[in-house]
């Protein structure tokens, strides 16, 4: 329990603690929590969990054992070497008399002593260094690496690479400077020897780069052979430069891969592009090749011993196998017969073949001869195709057809401009009509918009304090109003307290409008927020 500054408690108090202590640490009560919300180990020994008096803690806690005397100005940067902020062009106050700096003085110079400072000479002067400071922990001054860039070891690898191809081409040289001087010993007569051939093919695979080399890796194996298990070289056709098919992504979620069989059905690299990728997983080969050729026998044998035929891929594959190529031939043949058929009725649109003169411009070689007049005299007019559509029938009275005028949307006919189907022409009249109505609605939806945008301005009336129309000449009685003023605060006294009304009342029912204003001066108004207050 982490108990805030010890106080005194009773026999009775503590016993209730411990029971309390003991019921959290089995579970059956909810864990103490701290002031941030969190709950509190019941676990954690008292001498832990108690915080120390001078703490003058209130409420349980566990902050008295966490880092407490944190810096928060400590920061992981590093002093930026050699950045330059400013570079004046004259003398300043208090820079470096050397070099003109204001960054530091004379005796902390690091430049070059000059015969004469840039104190007295304006010329040259050194640009400001840039000053940081840092604060940093025990940790951060004792770091050896602090400050490190990484990115730097990228020249110490290019030195030791260079240093390696410098010791690879050394090598090549002296090589080919060795098998060249000990065939310039040979004689012109051994040209011929085996051994002149093996110092030619030394030679030759010396020049070749080792890069360029694709050598399998030689593996001793017992070969049978005619002089009985003699030991020869077998070449071992696996690249150790491959790179393992478990290998290629190394995410849980990618594709599965079986140890027990070595497959990986799925592509372990789906999003990576298809021309980098020489392994695309295992079911490409289920997919491609005579694979696939079998697949679609085997369902082809099903098809057909669904529709009746009695075949069997395992019983006789000769006889589905032969099936299923007749059934191809058949299936071509069928094809090629549709094809040339609709080409037939149709034409061919993509062939090289051009049509005819005769149809392409129309020309034939009927002679048709006219007249002056433009009859004809011999021959036969060429008659124009129609279309099983009626062409040119006018009905009620009109000249076009409809569909030949188009407004606003709507077709409609030409001669009387109307956009109702079926009507009667009404020629030019209806045309001017039809404009007059036209005009005269612009008019009038032009007169209502003016209309709206002026409101009418209604005049105010003046209105009595009783309800009335107030007169031009109404002069209220100063002395009047104050006299029915006393009468209106005297009722109201009357109608508070009927012990002061008398036996014998008088009323008057003449009202002036001095007695209107005494009335409507001491009304009462409900919404008033200072009714209160009125007499």
């Amino acid at each position: 329990m982490a108990t805030a500054s010890v106080t005194f408690k009773s026999r009775e108090d503590h016993r209730k603690q411990l029971e309390l202590e003991e019921a959290r640490k089995a579970g059956l009560a909810p864990a103490e929590v701290d002031e941030d919300g969190n709950e509190i180990n019941p676990h954690i020994p008292q001498y832990m969990s108690s915080a120390p008096w001078y703490l003058n803690a209130d409420k349980p806690s566990l902050k008295h054992q966490r880092k407490w005397k944190s810096d928060p100005n400590y920061t992981k940067s590093w002093y930026a070497r050699g950045t330059m902020t400013f570079q004046a062009n004259k003398y300043r106050k208090g820079a470096c008399e050397n070099c003109g700096s204001m960054t530091h003085d004379k005796k902390s110079c690091m430049e070059r002593p000059r015969s004469v400072g840039a104190k007295w000479t304006n010329i040259n002067i050194a640009p400001d260094e840039k000053v940081e400071s840092f604060e940093l922990d025990y940790d951060g001054k004792r770091d050896r690496w602090n400050g490190y860039d990484p990115s730097t070891y990228t020249r110490v690898i290019a030195d030791y690479e260079a240093r390696e191809e410098a010791r690879k081409k050394y090598l090549k040289e002296q090589q080919l400077k060795k098998l060249e001087e000990k065939d310039g010993e040979k004689d012109g007569e051994n040209a011929g020897s085996e051994d002149d051939e093996e110092d030619g093919l030394r030679i030759d695979e010396a020049k070749v780069d080792e890069s360029a080399q694709m050598d399998f890796a030689k593996v001793e194996k017992r070969v049978r052979t005619t002089g009985g298990g003699s030991t020869g070289t077998v070449r071992n056709l696996r690249i150790r430069e491959d790179t393992a098919k478990y290998l290629l992504n190394l995410d849980v979620n990618s594709a599965y891969y079986d140890p027990k069989t070595r497959s990986m059905r799925e592509d372990p690299l789906p999003d990576a592009d298809p021309n980098d990728k020489f392994y695309v997983g295992d079911n490409q080969n289920r997919l491609s090749g005579q694979a696939l050729e079998f697949k679609q026998l085997n369902i082809h044998a099903w098809e057909a011993f669904d529709k009746g035929q009695d075949i069997h891929m395992q019983a006789a594959p000769s006889q589905a196998e032969l099936l299923y190529k007749s059934f191809k031939i058949k299936k071509e043949m069928l094809k090629s017969e549709h094809k040339d058929k609709i080409m037939e009725k149709y034409g061919n649109a993509a062939s090289e073949e051009t049509m005819p003169r005769e149809l392409l411009l129309g020309q034939s070689e009927k002679e048709i001869e006219y007249d002056r007049t433009g009859r004809i005299i011999k021959g036969q007019d060429v008659s124009l195709p129609k279309s099983k559509y009626e062409e040119d029938v006018f009905i009620n009275n009109h000249t076009t057809v409809w569909g030949s005028w188009w407004k606003d949307h709507q077709w409609g006919y030409k001669c009387c401009k109307q956009t109702i189907k079926n009507s009667y022409c009404t020629g030019l009249a209806g045309i001017e009509a039809a404009e007059a109505s036209a005009d005269l609605m612009k008019a009038n939806m032009a007169r209502k918009e003016a209309t709206e945008d002026e409101p009418v301005q209604q005049e105010e009336k003046r209105l009595a304090t009783w309800g009335t129309d107030v007169p031009q000449d109404l002069v209220l009685d100063k002395k009047l109003l104050e006299e029915s003023l006393k009468k209106e605060n005297a009722r109201r006294k009357e109608e508070r307290d009927e012990r002061k009304r008398k036996y014998n009342v008088k009323w008057n029912d003449e009202v002036t409008a001095e007695d209107m204003e005494a009335y409507r001066m001491k009304r009462i108004h409900h919404d008033d927020p200072m009714r209160d207050f009125l007499n």
